[in-house]
């Protein structure tokens, strides 16, 4: 089982239950992503930022403000030096151990995300995050929440409007918006993300793929608390969203409810966004309409991360080696490895050949063997063309017989009958000259073994 815990990567629990041995083994496919987060957060943030770059024309104080390289100026003229006291007094509570008002963390997460969990089973409450909750009810909640408290929101004292309120009060006093300051230039540039016609110029039609694609990117580069409640929230507006015959809140409503929290800067009205308003409250409408894909890192992303582990390295580790299977390993090897491919085949080669030399060898030994006779001075014949077939100390013949006219035919059945060797009939299929199908009576009587010596 595998389980993300903030920054750590993953737990692994090894289950002994034989009933679940059979089930299907499920693997991460953003493991190498995720790895490479945790360990080089340098290599993991050039490699997503030069992706974004590439869908979204960012001028150079813009990149500069999303990587943090450069002060941040926001819409009205405020910059990020005004919340410097808001950001003192967020890091007093945080020491007093208080969650609303704080800067994000998971501890404050794992709080909250008990009201998420309770208005997973309340999504058909019409008016939904519209309707405002109690004061008074909500007081004790955040309190109770604040404390660290577990709370019983099942116990009936507490309405959802109760709760839906106080969760959009949280995003609301974070230090910053849960989409961050850094990002507030990159989302209005998906915003304007459009087709283009035949002739490579714009047109008015959203480009959704693009625009996912970019958000994609966008959301690996969050704070990892920030991205771990952003996917917990969108998943539940899209649930919301999803039973709006109900609820009578669509996506486009929630948007409304909950853009000023997670996207709009802090510390600005909305004359400051006027001419932005309706580009950043319909960002918030298509980030829960396409929520279920949007914490999918783009496949390029996937590959760049896991060519960095496995890649062949000098100090490449046996336990990321090991994660490919055994035929794509091989395969892999083969690919990057030409001049080793050709080194195996010369090695098989070689091996051929020896084996081969080995039975001839073998061959002209039982043919040294046989009792005198007029086949064997004819098989010694044909060795003598093949001198490299007699053996280390082998016995060879007093004096060479005097070298006779080989007859095709006699030479094919010696090879065919004697020798079985595939190369020696191929070169002599490419050696011999054509001959009359008629075999001499010399031939006819070595076959029949009755010719005198």
């Amino acid at each position: 089982v595998c389980a993300w815990f903030g920054d750590a990567i993953c737990s692994f629990v090894i289950c002994n239950d034989s009933s679940l041995r059979s089930q299907p083994i499920i693997f991460n496919p953003d493991f190498f992503v995720e790895k490479l987060r945790h360990e080089k957060p340098e290599v993991f943030t050039e490699l997503v930022v030069s992706n974004i770059t590439r869908l979204l024309d960012l001028p150079g104080v813009e990149l500069a403000q999303l990587m943090g390289e450069e002060e941040l100026q926001l819409p009205g003229g405020t910059s990020m030096a005004s919340g410097f006291f808001r950001s003192l007094m967020s890091l007093k509570r945080k020491e007093k151990g208080v969650v609303f008002g704080s800067p994000l963390t998971e501890e404050g997460i794992a709080q909250v995300s008990q009201l998420i969990e309770y208005l997973h089973k309340n999504l058909r409450m019409e008016g939904l995050f519209r309707v405002p909750g109690n004061s008074a009810r909500q007081q004790l909640l955040k309190d109770a929440l604040n404390g660290g408290t577990d709370i019983d929101l099942d116990s009936g004292e507490f309405h959802s409007n109760d709760v839906a309120s106080l969760l959009k009060a949280f995003l609301g006093e974070l230090p910053e918006p849960l989409l961050t300051h850094k990002h507030f230039h990159a989302h209005l540039k998906i915003a304007d993300l459009t087709r283009f016609d035949d002739k490579g110029n714009k047109t008015g039609v959203p480009d959704k793929e693009r625009q996912i694609e970019a958000l994609q990117l966008l959301f690996l580069i969050l704070p990892p608390p920030n991205r771990n409640l952003l996917k917990l929230l969108l998943d539940l507006l899209y649930q919301t969203a999803r039973k709006q015959d109900r609820n009578k809140m669509s996506a486009h409503n929630l948007a409304l409810m909950f853009a000023p929290h997670i996207l709009w800067p802090r510390n600005v009205t909305p004359s400051d966004l006027q001419e932005n308003i309706t580009r950043l409250n319909n960002g918030v409408t298509f980030m829960i309409k396409h929520s279920q894909k949007l914490f999918k890192a783009p496949a390029y992303v996937r590959e760049g991360a896991r060519l960095h582990y496995l890649a062949p390295k000098t100090h490449a580790s046996k336990d990321d080696l090991d994660l490919l299977t055994s035929r794509a390993l091989k395969d892999f090897q083969l690919l990057k490895s030409p001049k080793r491919s050709r080194l195996d085949s010369s090695t098989h080669q070689e091996q051929t050949q020896q084996r081969t030399e080995e039975a001839l060898k073998e061959l002209f030994r039982h043919v040294h063997n046989m009792p005198d006779s007029a086949k064997k001075k004819q098989l010694i014949r044909q060795f003598h063309k093949h001198p490299g077939a007699l053996t280390p100390g082998s016995e060879a013949p007093a004096s060479p017989l005097p070298r006779r006219t080989r007859s095709r035919s006699l030479s094919g059945l010696i090879k065919r009958k004697g020798l079985g060797n595939q190369v020696i009939l191929a070169k002599e299929d490419k050696d011999a000259t054509p001959e009359p199908k008629r075999a001499s009576k010399e031939n006819a009587s070595l076959v029949s073994g009755s010719q005198p010596l």
